[in-house]
């Protein structure tokens, strides 16, 4: 089961309906954890990190998101705020279409309805699992959580050829390990065939 397709609306039905296009710097903040939820983003080019931060300042990524993915479209359906913040980690690109027009999109088009619930429902699926890898205290069933998850938005099944393209400290920063642990799991999960390490990129 993929979640590549979730979300990725045909532009031209998006514009249809009055959504704009909207560039973001590197690093330039889209919504903060508070923001009332108003808009459903698609990214068209660059990369947009979902992220929080605890009450001693350390920093929690929920998901990097990148082209033909969408984001904030869960929070849509409640009257509720951003449970985290969107922070562009390259220039993008972004389609964004209010609330209540993304609602009257739905409406009007049951297949992109239908095709937003299975998203929404794959999406608990992997987040489950990550989450209950994340209980375990053994670091390489955490870091096989997160990485099956991540895989799970590539197009292809092929063994090996996933390239995640975080930085260590992105990865403890998303299983809540200590970068370290990180540098010397990955290591062994190298020894392990798990995953391939080449030139420092990590192909699972």
């Amino acid at each position: 089961m993929k979640t590549i397709s979730c979300m990725n609306i045909e532009p031209e039905l998006l514009f249809s309906y009055g959504a704009e296009k909207k560039l973001y710097r590197h690093n330039e903040m889209i919504y903060r954890e508070g923001d009332h939820a108003a808009y459903y983003y698609q990214v068209v080019k660059g990369k947009v990190k979902l992220n929080s931060y605890n009450e001693e300042g350390k920093e929690f990524i929920h998901n990097i998101v990148g082209e033909k993915q969408s984001f904030g479209d869960a929070m849509i359906f409640v009257e509720n705020f951003y449970v985290m913040n969107a922070v562009c980690i390259a220039d993008a690109e972004l389609i964004r279409l209010s609330k209540s027009n993304f609602l009257n999109l739905l409406k009007n088009n049951p297949d992109v309805s239908l095709e937003m619930n299975a998203c929404l429902s794959q999406r608990l699926y992997f987040k489950a699992i990550m989450l209950q890898n994340m209980s375990s205290q053994n670091p390489i069933i955490r870091l096989e959580g997160l990485l099956n998850y991540l895989k799970s938005y590539h197009d292809g099944d092929c063994g090996q050829c996933f390239p995640v393209e975080l930085t260590r400290q992105q990865i403890a920063n998303l299983t809540g390990l200590r970068v370290e642990t990180v540098i010397r799991t990955l290591k062994k999960m190298e020894k392990q065939g798990k995953l391939t390490i080449k030139d420092r990129k990590i192909l699972y």
